[in-house]
This record gives C-alpha cells, structure tokens and sequence, in this order.
C-alpha cells in the first residue's frame, strides 16, 4: 500500500480538508490557517480528526 487520501476536520474552524496521509510538507487549513499535518519521513503527523479516506490504494 502506496498511501491513502484522508479527510481530516480542522481543531480550530471544523473546515474539512483533504490531504494525503504520506505527507512530505507542512499542510496548512486553506480556511484559517491551522497546520493539519507535519512531514515525519513516514506518515504525516495529523492534527484534526480524521474523518474519511478518501482513496487506498
């Protein structure tokens, strides 16, 4: 398995959000700006609640 699409709700705006769950930068919310995943080499470190995947491979 390559890696899968997430949803993932903001802590701050509730905004939902989709983003790859391998994430190799810093993903930010496009509504206010909260950072939702931080790059660690592997899986993205997710802040927010994940709610869906969107697509696994």
């Amino acid at each position: 398995m390559a890696g899968a699409f997430i949803t993932v709700t903001c802590p701050d705006c509730e905004n939902e959000q989709s983003l790859f769950e391998k994430a190799s930068t810093e993903v930010s919310c496009a509504v206010c700006g909260h950072t939702l995943a931080r790059p660690t080499g592997g899986k993205a470190d997710i802040e927010g609640e994940v709610t869906a995947v969107v697509e696994a491979r």
